[in-house]
């Protein structure tokens, strides 16, 4: 079982490894693991949420319960690269069309994970890969 302070410990230290500057917050109304905020350069997550969510994956990739925490957290690093990189996301989702803005929002979703992928050491690639894919089967149910 991951603890609340054991979530935020982690999180922490992976962003002063990779020397970013993002707050961290936990939120047990958040319905998802974690989540990035780019209006309040937030990254929150539900210790909740991350258990359940890892006694949903984490049987198929046996990794250890910090570096699970890490993969779901690179997913969300990658979040925040793809709206560094590319800012006319926001606008777009503020004032674009229905169907432009789920078109954006299928692109965030395959670049976040492709830059995600960008930050993962090597130990971890191949667990990152299959959360990826498994993480696409539990959108499907």
């Amino acid at each position: 079982m991951l603890y609340m302070w054991n979530i935020e410990e982690i999180i922490k230290s992976i962003l002063q490894e990779l020397k970013l500057n993002i707050n961290v917050e936990s939120s047990d109304k958040l319905t998802v693991p974690m989540s990035y905020n780019v209006s309040t350069n937030t990254i929150k997550f539900n210790y909740l949420q991350i258990n359940g969510y890892n006694g949903k994956i984490n049987f198929k990739i046996k990794e250890t319960d910090e570096n699970f925490v890490k993969l779901i957290l690179y997913l969300q690093l990658g979040y925040y690269l793809e709206f560094r990189k590319n800012t006319r996301v926001l606008k777009t989702l503020i004032y674009g069309e229905e169907k432009e803005k789920e078109q954006l929002l299928a692109e965030i979703e395959e670049n976040a994970w492709e830059y995600g992928r960008t930050l993962v050491p090597e130990y971890l690639l191949k667990a990152y890969d299959q959360v990826r894919e498994l993480d696409k089967l539990l959108l499907k149910d």
